[in-house]
């Protein structure tokens, strides 16, 4: 089964965050919702609610058992970043190595943002496998900067179906502004499928338990149609068919600097005055400055790679018998997720509007 308030959290953030039904997108909502889960552990009140409302109840739990098994290459870190010299609650620590990958460290941000915003960089790349080089750009930290949480993931995984070798070639895609040939991978293999509501799904499996579903639009791509209720209910309506896929290799990369979307959608008091952290340190009054989050996604005829960082930046308020097959080719805009096969943790959600 799917969980349903995960993906109801994919694809509400998808769209405050990426609006433009003509733009690619790609983001991680497992990073977005680790990060900010994590974060949550040290709010309290109507700052916690929200956050908590938005993510949904039970999503903590959910991440924290998306593991990936030793047959895919996983990396993911959940680090808490202080000023040097700042108290943290014995709680929150606790709290936090309950995440994969926890660790504390201390950065200079009143002394030496810059040198700072390299220690995090430098981070985040060593997990990602340099996929991800600058998550925090220059100017996003500041000496008011008091803390930061940062997720960063990495996930590269081989398909269980081999694409046929060599048979990746230049066929038409149907973009918004005009097709154009872009390279197409092809398989034919007894894969899971489902067709409802003018939506298809096809599901890709691939090493370490985990898949990538191309979920194929009748149409034109209109997001609006595919609520978090639709989508459950078509990725439970799988079942096996012969299918001749022919789908896009893909080469996304996207960033997002997430306050506004995060706000659309209720989360605001964690970046105002009136932020409850306490739960992180009794030294300051502290809010959220910006959620900042990159991800990158590949898909070729071996398997799939991406990885995605997110950082919360905290300040001191005063300073996510078979028949013949059926032919289906993705050659239109599409969303793409990459999810845990048992949880269905979305490790990646992309909207593919023009492949490359």
């Amino acid at each position: 089964m799917t969980d349903r308030a995960h993906l109801a959290f994919a694809l509400s953030l998808h769209r405050a965050a990426a609006p433009d039904p003509e733009v690619n997108a790609c983001w991680s909502p497992y990073s977005v919702a680790s990060a900010l889960g994590v974060a949550a552990q040290a709010a309290g009140g109507r700052t916690r609610e929200e956050i908590v409302r938005l993510l949904g109840e039970g999503g903590d739990e959910l991440l924290r058992a998306s593991t990936v098994t030793d047959d895919a290459s996983f990396a993911v870190a959940n680090t808490l970043w202080t000023r040097e010299g700042l108290e943290v609650e014995a709680e929150f620590l606790d709290a936090l190595g309950r995440w994969p990958g926890a660790k504390v460290r201390a950065a200079p941000f009143a002394a030496d943002p810059e040198g700072a915003r390299t220690l995090v960089n430098a981070d985040v790349a060593e997990t990602t496998y340099d996929l991800i080089p600058e998550l925090l750009e220059p100017g996003s930290v500041s000496p008011d900067t008091v803390a930061s949480v940062v997720n960063a993931v990495y996930l590269k995984a081989g398909w269980l179906n081999a694409f046929a070798d060599g048979g990746t070639e230049p066929r038409p895609f149907h973009a918004p502004a005009g097709t154009v040939d872009v390279p197409t991978m092809t398989l034919t293999a007894r894969l899971f499928h489902a067709a409802a509501d003018g939506w298809q799904a096809i599901t890709l499996p691939a090493l370490g338990g985990v898949e990538a579903v191309v979920l194929l639009p009748d149409g034109d791509l209109d997001e609006s149609t595919l609520d978090a209720d639709r989508l459950t209910a078509l990725l439970d309506a799988r079942a096996i068919s012969h299918i001749a896929l022919f789908t896009p290799a893909l080469a996304l990369r996207a960033r997002f600097a997430l306050k506004d979307a995060l706000a659309e959608l209720g989360v605001r008091t964690v970046f105002t005055s009136a932020a409850d952290l306490s739960g992180l340190s009794p030294d300051s009054d502290l809010l959220v400055d910006d959620v900042l989050h990159e991800a990158v996604l590949r898909v070729d005829e071996q398997g799939f790679e991406g990885a995605a960082a997110t950082a919360v930046m905290i300040r001191a308020v005063s300073l996510v018998v078979e028949s013949d097959p059926v032919e289906i080719h993705v050659d239109r805009p599409h969303l793409l997720l990459v999810r845990h096969a048992r949880t269905g943790a979305v490790y990646f959600l992309a909207r593919v509007v023009r492949p490359g």
